[in-house]
């Protein structure tokens, strides 16, 4: 059965299709994604806190090997499907950053079946985001650099290790880490036993704005249906063989495809907008939040899933 958050998603599409007024208010959506990056952040620091850093280490490694190699595997197919190159850039960079909401639609869908995955997961995600962002920049550099154009790397690179994503991921990772369990027991009725409330209105907010992007498909053509409806389980099976390698569990080995095979909405945009303002972004969020998202949450993560109990 779907996970109930993920109805919440479909309401809002539905809502978008039948043209009803229904909004939330811009202030909330700024606030709930701020309330889940740090919720997230903090839920895998505290896990941190309980074992070694140093045996994390390979894990780490694989992740930023992962994220910073699926842009330019992506590459030579977008270019392929005619897509130009700054634009074939920006999209290795949303399919190679990650999306934090997928992630914790994935990790409510495993506690519903009960399947067991690494309590520090989070890590992941917090590791994944800027990997794939700077290999997207670095592809975008060569597209531009045969225009004559070149990247500002500084204000870039900036914009990439200290946005608002990576740096609330980060910055809850590390309160949770050095407090620990005990430390932040007293902000647990804030941060950790709302969690998926909050995370149901979040969705039926992306719903509406997912919903809203239905229309570009025509608009951009059938390479954009099937670039955002193959491509993910192509990485999910990178992902999951990447996690059976890392010795993961069922559960981890499920969450790293997931990661894989996600696309960045909140990060990516805004690092391509900054270092590749060319390129067509609403063809990029059209693919990441109108195709590959949907499709995650709703097909692509009970695959995920059942190909982890398999290969595991």
């Amino acid at each position: 059965m779907i996970d109930v958050v993920v109805f919440f998603f479909l309401l809002g599409v539905l809502a978008r299709l039948v043209k009803s007024d229904l909004r939330l208010p811009e202030a909330l959506y700024e606030t709930l994604s701020i309330y889940l990056l740090l919720a997230i952040g903090l839920k895998g620091g505290i896990e941190l806190s309980k074992q070694p850093i140093a045996t994390l280490a390979p894990q780490v490694l694989a992740c930023l090997a992962l994220g910073f190699t699926i842009p330019f595997a992506l590459y030579p197919l977008l270019r392929a499907l005619r897509f130009s190159g700054v634009d074939a850039a920006s999209l290795g960079a949303h399919f190679g950053s990650v999306s934090v909401v997928t992630f914790a639609v994935a990790t409510t869908a495993l506690a519903r079946e009960g399947i067991a995955f690494e309590s520090h997961a989070a890590m992941w995600v917090a590791v994944m985001e800027a990997p794939g962002l700077i290999a997207g920049i670095v592809l975008a550099s060569r597209a531009r650099a045969a225009q004559g154009t070149r990247v500002r790397w500084g204000p870039l690179m900036h914009d990439v290790l200290f946005g608002k994503s990576v740096l609330l991921l980060l910055g809850g990772l590390v309160i949770g880490a050095v407090a620990g369990e005990a430390g932040t027991e007293p902000i647990k009725a804030v941060f950790v036993d709302p969690f998926k409330g909050v995370l149901a209105l979040f969705l039926l907010e992306l719903g509406l704005v997912a919903g809203g992007r239905l229309a570009d498909l025509r608009r951009f053509g059938p390479a954009v249906a099937v670039l955002g409806l193959g491509v993910p389980p192509v990485l999910a099976m990178a992902g999951a063989l990447v996690g059976l390698a890392l010795g993961l569990s069922t559960g981890g080995v499920a969450l790293m495809a997931t990661l894989a095979a996600s696309a960045s909405y909140i990060a990516a945009p805004t690092a391509m907008r900054i270092a590749v303002p060319e390129a067509n972004a609403a063809l990029s969020i059209t693919v990441a939040l109108g195709v590959v998202f949907p499709f995650n949450i709703v097909a692509g993560i009970p695959l995920y899933i059942e190909l982890a109990r398999r290969l595991t």
